[in-house]
């Protein structure tokens, strides 16, 4: 069967922020088979490809792609027992919510801390998805890949992957490979996880929650905070998190303080929200960081802005353009290093930008 390449294909209702211009081809692979032949094609004409799971995580520029998009429409979940756990084999296209109320319904441990984000499967170990105290990372065996470069398909250890904070050997290289699958280890009738502080204390005064109500308070903190999809929310079209929380070393974070608080921003050193990492670092909120630095939830710039109830996620209001909501962002990020003297750094994916 021939290649079924669509031309001159509109972005903007593929992406969650519904911003972006056209694509100059695009190919919907459902099957692995139709990606590998995209891919080989694109190549015979150089052309550049972007791989396209759910929109929800990228800013397409207004000029678009002049490449080859390809939307990941690789679907599937098998479960299997080995050693007393059970290893998940999810295919990229596959919804992640999806993934993560299976895995909740069947009493499976490991991923109910990551309900509520929006994208594809294919997408989490690239970006390290993280929230409430759960990180992929933690619960990857595998990455099922095609090597662009060698052409061939591949298995990626987590080492191989070398994590970080939202962050992936994948990510820092994104045209050496594409992930066809992820391998999840999971475990069954394992107590939630309650690392994470605002979560946690959610359910002080209850009895121990199962994976169940951790999933659904998970879900009530993300809609408090407009980050699970809702049409009718006028935050709705965004990328979630727009920046990632900068983590700083601790000389860093205490000249930070002392900054903050020889300003009058805070009454005192402990009310600045920092936390430690495991590596001996301190993370700091950025939506606290924004706010900090004059930025309001609500504000408005044009057809772009903050949302009204998270300072981390900025919206498109609708009308707007990419060049706006970038040059907002980069508004935020010198904001921020002016005042602050942090540096943020954007956590979607820019297409076509710049």
């Amino acid at each position: 069967m021939a290649l079924a390449v669509l031309h001159s294909v509109p972005l903007a209702p593929r992406t969650s922020l519904e911003l972006g211009g056209l694509a100059r081809h695009l190919v919907e692979a459902h099957d692995e088979e139709t990606l590998v032949e995209a891919l080989r094609w694109a190549e015979r004409d150089d052309l550049p490809v972007f791989v396209l799971g759910g929109g929800s995580n990228v800013v397409v520029g207004d000029s678009g792609w002049d490449g080859l998009v390809v939307q990941m429409g690789l679907r599937g979940i098998e479960p299997s027992m080995k050693r007393g756990e059970i290893f998940l084999r999810v295919a990229a296209g596959e919804p992640w919510d999806r993934v993560v109320a299976r895995a909740v319904a069947e009493g499976w441990a490991g991923l109910e801390c990551l309900s509520g984000i929006p994208g594809s499967t294919g997408a989490t170990p690239i970006q390290n998805v993280g929230a409430y105290g759960q990180e992929v990372a933690q619960v990857i065996a595998a990455v099922h890949v095609w090597d662009r470069r060698a052409g061939e398909r591949r298995v990626l250890t987590p080492e191989a992957c070398a994590f970080g904070y939202r962050d992936s050997a994948l990510k820092r290289d994104p045209s050496a490979a594409v992930v066809l699958a992820v391998d999840f280890v999971l475990r069954p009738g394992g107590a939630p996880t309650l690392r994470y502080g605002e979560l946690r204390r959610s359910f002080e005064g209850e009895p121990p929650p199962t994976l169940a109500a951790v999933r659904d308070r998970v879900l009530e903190l993300r809609r408090s905070k407009s980050m699970v999809h809702d049409p009718a929310d006028p935050n709705r079209r965004s990328a979630g998190s727009f920046f990632t929380n900068p983590v700083l070393s601790p000389s860093e974070a205490e000249a930070l303080v002392e900054r903050v608080v020889g300003e009058g921003l805070v009454d005192g050193p402990d009310a600045v929200p920092r936390y430690a990492t495991d590596d001996g670092r301190v993370k700091l909120p950025a939506a606290w960081l924004i706010e900090a630095a004059g930025f309001r939830k609500g504000q408005r710039e044009g057809a772009v802005g903050i949302s009204s109830r998270h300072a981390l996620a900025l919206v498109h209001h609708g009308g707007g353009t990419t060049r706006e909501l970038v040059a907002f962002a980069d508004q935020v990020r010198e904001g921020v290093r002016r005042r602050l003297g942090v540096e943020l750094h954007p956590e979607p994916v820019y297409v076509g930008v710049g």
